[in-house]
């Protein structure tokens, strides 16, 4: 039995970020479990502090005259520290890494904040007064015409909704003040009664929606399928006012590229101040005061990404995780964990309910629907009177081609764009970025260089060969197209949206284009202001990457075109056919979301590819028939669980050595349970910042087999190995 707990002493306090060892005493060592709050003797203090106990060994580590005993472990109550905690446990367990790096994640640092008064900007003059002042404004001072246009709409907004997402500075609005035209007051409490701005109204399909989860027992898990338009959010909303009523709270998680002023402004003026709000851009001090403020029961409905998951609510009743397909949602850094398992795990916790959002359904998420894990709802039609999924059509950049067009514009789009632009109608350019140097393909026939045992593309190595990351299988790179024997058979590269703006501002010169990608949107308020500016009509032709097809509502947009569709089925993974069909039904999926009927363009040199066909028909079932079936037989995810080992370390030759060792390590833990080991393999990314990278995967149906697998790794980098390992769950 452990005689010596590491305890890490309040972990919200930044200057005690590390662990501390105690001695267990005997009567309280049958309480001792990792996880577990303590109450231990600190510094010079005379009363306790709390603690978490994160390690437990007979190793005594510290000076024997230093070492202090474990003053009181308490009867574990789930609590909403000990609730995290525990959760902080559950995902250490399945992603790896420390419970130190869970516990960062799950309960961030304690920050300094100053006590801020709760503060609203109402307008002082009428909503015509608003019109005609926002009309002097100058073409510069396009976030206070947003401000104005929201006040017109909404008599009051909750200042850091001013300051934070309209990026209103504070000069700007005392002048504002001065002027008469608003107000800026200071408030104890919003008066509002939660729901009681809630005015939407649910069609059939909404309200049967609605009324199943709300139902359903605690701990239920269902999955809203909606084509796109079809109106999810209002769902949400009638879920969520009926459990806010209930004296419980609600998270609601949504890609961070999708928590647009307009989102947040939506559930305002349905739940007053009782919604928050978190993103990437705040201060840790303003994501701090947002934690207390949920805490103290100030807050009931938290909206933002992925970190919004860990709010201490004492009393919460709902997790929505919208268009949960996401790959925003898994995170890149130890433990590299995914929201939407994350967040099932945590309702399981508090007898919480779950939805997950989607037009286009992970195949991880319908493949449990089909089982009977997840209880799945459709919304089958749009929710606007008059609006109706677009026509679409598939252009065969083959035959454009053949017609010496070789321009990045087909024909047909060049023909689509000139009828919108005289109907004063708006256009959505899309081009798929999501592809990546590395491939081959063939610039005359469109073949691409793929594995004949895995049915994904090789990636061309710099010494000559073509490769598959998955199974090991290699060849020479050919100079010419083995299909048609095009010389035009090259690696293919990343197309530029600037350079597309150039093409599409040289043969549209009247046009107004606006383009959104990485490089326009550096700044936090650019990416705001774009769409603001296309939303208003001071933009005909918007051009971008995967952000501008993120659940945006453009109504006078009638036609969408998609450049390169298929420039993702080139990536060398197993579910680039998924994350094609996810881009381009999502694309399509802006066009036409009002009364005039809306059209999509894809061009693509794979016109036949199941996933180009289902999403110009938004058929997701063909999709996910065709997908599963592939799945099955390669055993990949859902149908089979993969765990991926990732080794780094400066010198090239230790780390494969060192690799070697542990795949044989691996092997020995899981050989009785039959799981495949497949490695290691050099990385997709063989160096990066000085580090060599090596790829082990492991396969089995039972995700409990990867786990062991995972522990059996971390058990031999405890050792002294000096590489680090990095590990990754489906």
């Amino acid at each position: 039995m452990a005689a010596y707990a590491d305890v890490i002493i309040d972990i919200t306090a930044p200057t005690l970020d590390r662990t501390f060892q105690y001695e267990v005493p005997a009567e309280l060592a049958a309480r001792a479990v990792i996880g577990a709050p303590v109450a231990v003797p600190f510094g010079n203090g005379k009363a306790p502090r709390r603690g978490y106990i994160v390690g437990l060994s007979d190793e005594l580590k510290v000076d024997a005259q230093k070492l202090r005993p474990i003053a009181n472990i308490p009867d574990r109550d789930l609590s909403i520290e000990d609730s995290l905690v525990d959760l902080a446990r559950q995902i250490r367990e399945r992603y790896g890494g420390s419970l130190y790096d869970a516990l960062r994640v799950v309960i961030p640092s304690r920050q300094k904040v100053q006590s801020v008064p709760k503060r609203i900007v109402k307008r002082a003059v009428t909503a015509d007064e608003l019109a005609a002042a926002a009309q002097k404004l100058t073409a510069r001072e396009t976030a206070k015409a947003r401000l104005y246009k929201a006040l017109a709409e909404t008599e009051e907004i909750p200042y850091e909704l001013v300051t934070g997402k309209l990026k209103l500075t504070k000069d700007a609005l005392a002048k504002a003040e001065k002027e008469g035209i608003l107000t800026i007051e200071t408030v104890e409490n919003d008066a509002r009664t939660p729901g009681e701005g809630l005015t939407v109204t649910l069609n059939d399909e909404q309200v049967a929606a609605a009324e199943a989860v709300l139902a359903a027992p605690p701990e239920s898990v269902f999955v809203l399928h909606g084509i796109t338009g079809s109106g999810k959010t209002e769902v949400y909303l009638r879920v969520i006012g009926d459990i806010v009523a209930q004296g419980k709270q609600v998270i609601v998680l949504i890609p961070e590229i999708a928590l647009t002023y307009q989102t947040v402004m939506r559930f305002y003026r349905c739940f007053g101040d009782k919604v928050a709000f978190v993103h990437s851009k705040m201060s840790a001090g303003d994501r701090y005061r947002m934690r207390e403020r949920a805490r103290a029961g100030e807050i009931s409905i938290m909206i933002g990404p992925r970190s919004a998951l860990f709010t201490p609510f004492p009393n919460l009743g709902m997790l929505i995780v919208d268009e949960e397909h996401e790959t925003s949602y898994r995170s890149e850094s130890t433990p590299r964990y995914h929201a939407v398992t994350v967040a099932v795990m945590r309702a399981k916790m508090c007898g919480a309910k779950v939805i997950l959002g989607s037009a286009t359904p992970s195949t991880e998420t319908y493949f449990k629907c089909e089982s009977g894990e997840y209880r799945l709802l459709t919304l089958s039609k749009r929710a606007k009177e008059g609006a109706a999924l677009p026509k679409a059509e598939i252009v065969d950049l083959r035959e454009e081609i053949a017609a010496h067009n070789y321009s990045v514009i087909s024909r047909r789009l060049r023909a689509a764009i000139t009828d919108r632009l005289a109907k004063k109608e708006q256009v959505m350019l899309f081009l798929n970025r999501r592809g990546y140097a590395g491939f081959v393909s063939c610039r005359a026939c469109g073949e691409t260089a793929t594995c004949p045992h895995c049915d994904v593309s090789l990636t061309y190595h710099n010494d000559g060969t073509l490769r598959c990351h998955y199974c090991g299988y290699r060849r020479a790179y050919e100079k010419t197209c083995p299909s048609c024997g095009s010389k035009f058979y090259l690696p293919f590269g990343r197309s530029g949206t600037q350079k597309i703006e150039e093409l599409v501002a040289k043969e549209f010169p009247t046009a107004r284009v606006l383009r959104m990608d990485a490089d326009t949107t550096k700044a936090a308020e650019d990416y705001e202001a774009i769409l603001t500016e296309f939303a208003e009509g001071r933009g005909d032709i918007l051009i971008g990457t995967q952000m501008i097809v993120k659940g945006h509502d453009f109504p006078k947009v009638t036609l969408v075109g998609a450049l390169a569709a298929d420039l993702s089925l080139g990536v060398p993974e197993y579910n680039s056919a998924e994350r094609t069909f996810d881009l381009l039904a999502q694309a399509a999926g802006r066009a036409g979301r009002d009364r005039i009927p809306g059209e999509v363009i894809i061009q693509t040199y794979r016109p036949d590819h199941y996933a180009v066909q289902a999403a110009a028909t938004a058929d997701y079932r063909a999709f996910y028939d065709t997908e599963i079936a592939f799945r099955r037989s390669c055993g990949y995810p859902p149908v089979r669980h993969l765990l991926t080992i990732v080794g780094a370390d400066r010198r090239e030759a230790v780390l494969e050595s060192a690799m070697d060792d542990l795949a044989a390590v691996v092997k020995a833990a899981v050989a009785a349970d039959g799981a495949v080991v497949i490695g290691p393999s050099p990385a997709l990314l063989r160096k990066k910042k000085d580090l060599f990278y090596r790829v082990l995967y492991v396969k089995h149906g039972d995700v409990g087999v990867c786990v062991r697998a995972k522990d059996a790794a971390e058990g031999w980098m405890h050792g002294e190995r000096g590489v680090g390992l990095t590990f990754d769950v489906d």
